[in-house]
């Protein structure tokens, strides 16, 4: 169980099924019970075989990376048989038949196109090519707000309300994984991938990451334009400004050049 929850990063595709739940809740209109829970099933389905597809793509790469060098690829748990991406591509193929057949093509085109960024676009043209991969790659996550928008009607995912936060999810990438490739760097490094930190430094990575966390934290604001209330308003000035004081932590400490480990640790 425990590697088949690995194997398809479980853990994040529940969270993308949550966006899109939630691009579900704030699109206007309602949607039948039966065509939510498709669409909810469709995108952790689609996500599940991406998560899969990239570590069968970066098998190599985890071997040189201590934070994946465990995986099943990597160590040879499972195979790195050809039949793997038939299966991958027919979940993916599945979920997004699903979503059209049951809730309607809009929803099954973004299912489909969260999948495909994160597999394709990310995973194979972008991440060993380029520092801008997860820049470009955190359109993945943006999806998914889409398709559950979608789900209640075709229309409403371009609603302001679900444009909103598929920006704000984007923006959150970068920042994250910014943060994640500088206390990783070395890993990054070894792996040969260009990740901001690796190109950049480790300075210059973390002001990246400070201006884009201030972004963020900004666009969190724009959903109380729309109608969202109270509750929301509470919670994106909270959120975001622990996470630029957590930017700002990390910024100063990289400028200051502060030994590596506390680097690390602000990161």
């Amino acid at each position: 169980m425990r590697l088949v929850f690995d194997l398809f990063k479980l853990r994040i595709g529940f969270a993308i099924a949550l966006t899109a739940l939630a691009g579900a809740a704030v699109a206007p209109g309602a949607a039948e019970g039966a065509a939510i829970a498709t669409m909810a099933i469709a995108v952790l389905v689609a996500s599940a075989a991406a998560g899969a597809f990239n570590q069968y793509v970066e098998a190599d790469l985890d071997r040189r990376m201590n934070r994946t060098r465990g995986r099943a690829f990597a160590t040879g748990r499972l195979a790195h048989h050809r039949g793997w991406p038939v299966l991958i591509a027919g979940m993916v193929g599945a979920a997004t038949a699903a979503a059209a057949w049951r809730v309607n093509p809009a929803c099954a085109l973004y299912t489909f196109l969260g999948a495909f960024f994160y597999a394709v676009v990310y995973t194979v043209w972008l991440k060993r090519r380029t520092w801008m991969n997860i820049v470009v790659g955190g359109l993945a996550g943006s999806f998914a707000v889409l398709a559950g928008a979608a789900a209640v009607s075709p229309s409403a995912a371009l609603g302001a309300l679900p444009l909103a936060f598929a920006w704000i999810l984007f923006l959150w990438t970068p920042p994250h994984f910014w943060s994640l490739a500088i206390a990783c760097r070395e890993d990054y490094e070894r792996a040969g991938v260009p990740m901001l930190p690796v190109v950049a430094g480790d300075a210059r990575a973390a002001r990246a990451v400070l201006a884009s966390a201030v972004l963020l934290a900004s666009s969190s604001l724009l959903p109380l334009a729309f109608g969202m209330g109270a509750i929301y308003a509470a919670g994106a000035f909270a959120g975001g400004l622990f996470f630029v004081r957590a930017a700002r932590r990390l910024e100063r400490c990289a400028r200051e050049g502060a030994p590596r480990e506390a680097i690390r640790r602000a990161a």
